[in-house]
C-alpha cells in the first residue's frame, strides 16, 4: 500500500485527502441541483458502484435511498470468489476474510435407501477447487458488505455520503440536449414525507430493485417465468444434532422437499434455505400466509431424524423463485443505438431476477456495476467518447442471461424429489454431479466477454494459454524485486479506473539496456505512438492511465534493479518519489511460478493488457507496439491540451 507519494501524512492510511471541491453535506445544507450521476438505491450494486465513482472528486456522484439508513441484516450472504478478487481492489478483501465464514467443503445429503423417511450424508466436495482462486469462497452479512463500501466512499476524496430518505419517482430524458439530459423527481421518504425534489443529472444508474422505477421509466420490461415454488429462508441461532451443520449443505429429502444450509460469521449463526409449498401457476407466495414457523417444522420434516431447536430466529423471508431478464440496460432502443449513447442504466435486481440457491444475486449486481463504474468514469473525466457506454449494455446482458439459464437449470434440479431428476442415474447424486459442473459459475469465474473494442481476438492467446481473454486475470504469486517481498500479482489493481499492461520478460531477459523488455518499456515511455504518452495529460504521473508492472523469470537477487528502464522506477507526486513497486520476479519458494501456472511462453514473454474492471483485454507479443497502439486508439481519447 503506498500512502506517502504527495508527502508524510499520519493517521489512518485508508483515509485519502479531501478534496476541495466536495459537496457540502451539512445537516442543513440543500440537495444539489445538479450532479454528473444519480444512483438509486444502496444495494450492493448502488454501493459498489458509489465507491468507484467516489474516487474521482471531479466526478459529482449523488446517491439516493427511501430507507432512513443504512441496512441492518439479511438478505444476500455469499460472496464468491470473483467478488472476494474484486473486494481486494477495493481494499477490504482481508476484512471479510477475517470476519467472514469460508467454505471450505460442501456436503450433500439424500435419503437413505434403508429408510427413505430419514437422509443421510453421500458425498463431499472441495468448494473452492485447487489455483481456481486465491480468494476464499465466504459468506458475510450483507449489511457487513454494504458497511465496508460505505467505508469506502467515506474515506475517498469525495467524502460521499448517500442521502437516506429520498426516493427517486420519476425521470425523462431530453435527447436533445448533451448538458445534463435526465431531469429526476425525488421524493422524500422521512421527516418531510412527500416533499419533492428535481434535479438534472448526466447519467442515471437505477440500483433500485425488482420493481425499478429507474427501468420502467425507460420502458424496461423484466421478461421470463416463475418456478411456483415457495421457498422460505431464516438465520437463526440453534441447536441441532445434525453433523454438518457447520459446513455448507444441500439436503434432499424423499418426499418432504430440500434445504441448503449455510454456516454464517461468528460461529453460531446459520442460514437455512427450506423449500415449502408448490403453487398454482396462477399463485403468489402471499396468498398462503406462510410464517416463520412453517419454515422450522418444514426443515424438521426435511432433515428427520435429525432436528433443530430454534432459540432465535435473526431475520426470516418467504418468496418464490423467479428468472427474468430485463429486454433492456439502458434507455437506448437498439434501432438508435448509432444515433444516441446512453444516459440511464440498471444494474443488478433492477434488470435480472433469479433464485438464490446458486449464491449469485448480489455477485453479480456487483459485477454489473464494477463493469459500468469505469467506464462512466473515463466519459465523463474525458478519457474515452460516450460510446463507450454502449458497452455496457452489451457486456452484461449476456452475462445475465448465462446466470439465469443456468440458474434455471440448478433449481429445476435441487427442487425435483429423488428419481425424478435428469441427472439421476449418473452415478452419483444430481445435486452433486450439477455442483461440480456448476463450481467455476458459482465462483463467478465463468464470465468471457467476447470480441469487441474492449476485448481483443485471440490471435496471440497462446503466448498466455492460462490467462483466456475475455476473462478475469487469473493471479498468481510473485516476488516484488525491491524488497523481495511475496505477493499476489492481481493484487497490485486497485478499483481506481487505471489500465494495467503486465509485461513478461522472455527467457533471458533482465531487463538490462537492449533487452527486449528495455526497448519496449523505451517506447513506452518516449515514442509519440506510445498509449502512455499519447493518453496522459501533461500534469498527471505517467501511471495514471496506463499501469505498467514486469515480470522477469529470474529471482529477485540476480536482478540489476539500476539497469532497469526508467519507467519501471518513475517519477511520481508531487514531490517526484520514485515508485519502487513496479518490477516483479517469479516465487521460486514453491508457491507457484507465474509462468508456468499461467501458460505465459517463457521464450518469448507477452504483454497482457487488462482492463479497469481485472478482465482481460489482450495479449501481445514483446514487439506488437503497432497492436497495442491501435488496441488503446479504439477506447482512449488523446488528452485536450488547448
Amino acid at each position: 500500500m503506498q500512502f506517502y507519494l504527495d508527502g508524510f501524512r499520519g493517521g489512518d492510511p485508508d483515509l485519502r485527502p479531501a478534496a476541495p471541491c466536495r459537496r457540502d453535506r451539512g445537516p442543513h445544507a440543500p440537495l444539489p441541483e445538479q450532479v454528473d450521476v444519480l444512483i438509486a438505491g444502496c444495494g450492493p450494486a448502488g454501493l459498489c458502484l458509489a465507491a468507484q465513482l467516489s474516487q474521482f472528486p471531479e466526478i459529482e456522484t449523488m446517491i439516493v435511498e427511501p430507507k432512513p439508513g443504512p441496512m441492518e441484516k439479511g438478505q444476500a450472504d455469499g460472496v464468491n470468489t470473483r467478488t472476494m478478487e474484486m473486494f481486494q481492489a477495493f481494499g477490504f478483501a482481508e476484512m471479510v476474510k477475517r470476519e467472514s465464514y469460508w467454505v471450505n467443503q460442501t456436503a450433500f445429503w439424500m435419503p437413505d435407501p434403508d429408510n427413505p423417511d430419514h437422509i443421510r450424508r453421500v458425498g463431499r466436495v472441495q468448494d473452492v477447487p485447487d489455483d481456481s482462486s486465491e480468494m476464499p469462497h465466504t459468506l458475510l452479512n450483507q449489511a457487513r458488505v454494504h458497511e465496508l463500501f460505505l467505508g469506502v466512499m467515506r474515506n475517498a476524496p469525495a467524502r460521499l455520503e448517500p442521502d437516506y430518505g429520498w426516493a427517486l419517482q420519476d425521470l425523462s430524458i431530453d435527447t436533445a440536449t448533451a448538458d445534463h439530459p435526465v431531469t429526476v423527481t425525488l421524493v422524500n421518504t422521512g421527516v418531510n414525507a412527500g416533499a419533492t425534489r428535481t434535479l438534472r443529472a448526466n447519467y442515471v444508474v437505477g440500483a433500485d430493485g425488482a420493481r425499478s422505477v429507474v427501468r420502467k421509466a425507460i420502458g424496461g420490461e423484466l421478461q421470463g417465468d416463475a418456478g411456483h415454488q415457495a421457498w422460505g429462508v431464516m438465520d437463526i441461532l440453534a441447536n441441532t444434532d445434525f453433523p454438518d451443520v457447520r459446513q455448507k449443505c444441500l439436503v434432499a429429502s424423499a418426499r418432504e422437499g430440500n434445504i441448503l444450509i449455510l454456516p454464517r460469521e461468528g460461529g453460531y449463526l446459520f442460514r437455512m434455505y427450506v423449500e415449502l409449498d408448490k403453487l398454482n401457476p396462477d399463485e403468489r407466495v402471499s396468498s398462503r400466509n406462510l410464517g416463520r414457523e412453517d419454515i422450522i417444522a418444514a426443515a424438521n420434516r426435511i432433515m428427520r431424524p435429525y432436528a433443530v431447536d430454534v432459540k432465535e430466529v435473526v431475520w426470516w423471508s418467504i418468496y418464490e423463485i423467479g428468472h427474468r431478464l430485463s429486454n433492456r440496460f439502458d434507455d437506448v432502443p437498439a434501432e438508435e443505438a448509432t444515433a444516441r449513447t446512453p444516459r440511464v442504466f440498471t444494474v443488478g435486481d433492477a434488470c435480472h431476477t433469479h433464485s438464490p440457491k446458486a449464491g449469485q444475486g448480489m455477485n453479480v449486481s456487483m459485477g454489473d456495476a464494477f463493469n459500468l463504474g469505469w467506464k462512466l468514469a473515463h466519459v465523463l473525466r474525458g478519457r474515452a467518447a460516450p460510446s463507450l457506454l454502449h458497452s455496457y449494455s452489451a457486456e452484461r446482458r449476456a452475462e445475465a442471461k448465462r446466470l439465469i439459464d443456468t440458474d434455471q437449470a440448478w433449481a429445476r434440479i435441487m427442487s425435483a424429489p429423488p428419481g425424478k431428476s435428469e441427472l439421476d442415474g449418473a452415478g452419483m447424486p444430481r445435486i452433486q454431479k450439477q455442483f461440480i459442473e456448476n463450481l467455476e459459475f458459482t465462483q463467478g469465474l465463468a464470465v468471457q466477454y467476447q470480441p469487441s473494442a474492449l476485448t481483443g481476438a485471440p490471435t496471440h492467446q497462446a503466448l498466455a494459454s492460462g490467462q483466456e481473454i475475455g476473462r478475469r486475470f487469473h493471479s498468481a504469486p510473485v516476488v516484488r524485486v525491491a524488497d523481495a517481498m511475496r505477493m499476489q500479482l492481481g493484487h497490485v489493481a486497485e478499483a481506481d479506473g487505471r489500465w494495467r499492461l503486465y509485461l513478461f520478460a522472455g527467457s533471458g531477459d533482465g531487463g538490462a539496456p537492449g533487452s527486449a523488455l528495455h526497448r519496449l518499456a523505451t517506447w513506452l515511455e518516449t515514442d509519440p505512438q506510445s498509449p502512455v504518452l499519447r493518453f496522459t495529460r501533461p500534469d498527471e504521473d505517467i501511471d495514471a492511465v496506463i499501469d505498467i508492472r514486469a515480470v522477469f523469470q529470474q529471482s529477485f537477487d540476480a536482478l540489476a534493479c539500476e539497469g532497469m528502464p526508467p519507467l519501471l522506477r518513475p517519477v511520481k507526486g508531487r514531490l517526484g518519489l520514485h515508485d519502487h513497486e513496479k518490477v516483479f520476479c517469479v516465487d521460486h519458494k514453491g508457491r507457484g511460478d507465474i509462468f508456468d501456472l499461467r501458460g505465459i511462453d517463457r521464450e518469448q514473454g507477452c504483454m497482457i493488457v487488462v482492463r479497469p474492471d481485472q478482465y482481460i483485454a489482450q495479449i501481445l507479443p514483446l514487439d506488437g507496439r503497432a497492436e497495442l497502439s491501435g488496441f488503446f486508439d479504439g477506447i482512449l481519447l488523446a488528452p485536450d491540451l488547448d
